[in-house]
């Protein structure tokens, strides 16, 4: 079932107000009316979600030049591979690899961009309700994925996304939507895409690639690899 659909978001105040950069207990203490407007946004926001997660499980043939190739159905060899300093350290003992792209949809997004215009603090809370759901979808499909793997035997890797070190969001982003295309033919309903500058549209979307074999080692944290490791105030919380 490489397009799953049926998802059910949930959300806390807390997670809309760290999508706005927020310390949830700051807030809470010194600015409630924020609390109260997260709210406000969850009550609205929810409903307006249309989460849709498409992945590929591919094959890794080779390991060569710091490339993974995979086994790509109807792929010329010239696309048929991840690469980067970065995949080829913790790809390079998977057996298969999932490419995933996951997003929320449009609506949520028109809508906060609308509220803003007339309500920057409700438009930025919608907004941020947007950036949580879609880091929550990305993370039910990474679970998925990993108890799968694990039912079969396999361990997983740690979900990698263009952005992190050693993959810039300029290369990675291509090679993740060559290897989906042929999943988004089949799937003409998302319409998840890239822009002149590699970003997806609609906004409120993730991608990432995550290996699985006997021999896979799952290295560090994911806030080990993350361009914002120096500054994010969050990495006690995401581990």
């Amino acid at each position: 079932m490489p397009l799953i659909k049926d998802w059910n978001i949930s959300l806390e105040a807390d997670q809309v107000l760290r999508a706005q950069g927020a310390d949830p207990q700051v807030i809470r203490g010194r600015r409630p009316a924020l609390v109260s407007t997260a709210e406000w946004a969850l009550k609205e926001g929810l409903p307006l979600l249309e989460p849709a997660a498409l992945f590929v499980e591919l094959p890794v043939q080779e390991l060569r030049h710091e490339r993974v190739y995979l086994n790509f159905p109807g792929g010329d060899g010239k696309h048929s591979f991840l690469s980067g300093t970065l995949l080829a350290s913790h790809l390079g003992a998977a057996e298969r690899i999932a490419i995933a792209v996951c997003t929320i949809g449009e609506t949520l997004e028109t809508t906060a961009d609308a509220v803003m215009a007339d309500d920057f603090l409700k438009g930025l809370a919608l907004d941020a309700v947007g950036s949580a759901a879609a880091e929550v979808l990305g993370n039910a499909l990474c679970a998925q994925l990993e108890s799968q793997a694990l039912r079969e035997g396999l361990q997983a890797t740690l979900p990698l996304s263009p952005g992190m070190i050693d993959w810039p969001v300029a290369e990675g982003q291509p090679q993740i939507f060559e290897l989906l295309k042929n999943e988004q033919k089949n799937y003409p309903d998302f319409q998840v895409r890239l822009n002149s500058n590699d970003v997806m549209l609609p906004r409120k979307s993730v991608s990432f690639v995550m290996g699985f074999g006997v021999q896979v080692n799952k290295q560090g944290r994911t806030c080990d690899i993350c361009a914002m490791k120096e500054t994010c105030r969050y990495q006690e919380h995401y581990a």
